[in-house]
């Protein structure tokens, strides 16, 4: 693997726009459960998922969601980023990592210090009110959590949702056109965690090869995009532990 990881590393002192795209198993290195993996949130026999991020499901009934988060998203300050949100950070401060397009809603990689970050299903940093608009933080509505089952709005009673894209809603098209073009502006896209699966999000790698780009995937297993890789990596943690050499 260490002629592997020799040309990984040149290519990223020699990338003029690095974009990296991340999914799920960059967390799982950080002690958070992925969507479908063999512990994942979608295999717990007493969660319903469809149910929790359904958008009709939750209009109906919001306690279903708030009840099943609380271990899951509300505890996130609990949460540390791993070795690869860090490195990414670490990254991005040398210039090489531009852009940091995730389809994960855990926090983590603005905790690691990256400032140009592209949230493909949206944040729970922020809440708001589907009645009256009131914005709430992620601390807020993490405090309302420790008194009250369900943190409706202080100032009409409505409904309060976080600004996480739930199954039943589009993705913001500022943010995938956002994406697209740091894909295609892309010498270099690192493909991290993701099984490439959901759409729009694992069109991206397409974008950077057509525009000449090239992509590394590391992920744990194969993904429909790997004919697209000049390079596979089954281990983050191996890979990013070899990056720490650039300096």
């Amino acid at each position: 693997m260490s002629s592997k990881i020799d040309q990984l590393l040149t290519m990223l002192r020699e990338a003029q726009h690095c974009v990296a795209f991340t999914g799920a198993g960059i967390s799982t290195l950080a002690g958070i459960r992925d969507f479908r993996g063999a512990n994942g949130f979608y295999r717990d026999p007493d969660v319903d998922a469809d149910r929790v991020f359904s958008l009709p499901a939750f209009l109906a009934d919001p306690s279903y969601y708030y009840l099943h988060t609380r271990n899951f998203i509300y505890d996130l300050d609990e949460k540390r980023p791993g070795i690869v949100h860090t490195e990414l950070a670490r990254l991005e401060a040398l210039g090489i990592v531009k852009c940091v397009v995730t389809q994960n809603i855990d926090l983590l990689h603005q905790k690691a210090g990256s400032h140009h970050v592209l949230e493909l299903h949206g944040s729970p940093q922020r809440h708001h009110c589907l009645k009256c608009g009131r914005i709430y933080s992620f601390r807020q509505i993490v405090d309302r959590l420790e008194r009250e089952p369900v943190p409706y709005c202080e100032s009409c009673g409505g409904i309060v949702k976080p600004d996480i894209v739930f199954f039943g809603e589009n993705l913001d098209e500022q943010t995938i056109d956002a994406a697209v073009q740091e894909a295609s502006s892309a010498d270099l896209l690192l493909v991290l965690g993701s099984s490439l699966v959901v759409n729009p999000a694992a069109s991206l790698p397409n974008y950077t090869r057509y525009f000449g780009g090239q992509v590394v995937i590391v992920n744990a297993d194969s993904t429909p995009k790997d004919h697209l890789a000049v390079l596979h990596f089954d281990d983050l943690q191996a890979v990013f532990a070899a990056t720490a050499a650039i300096q």
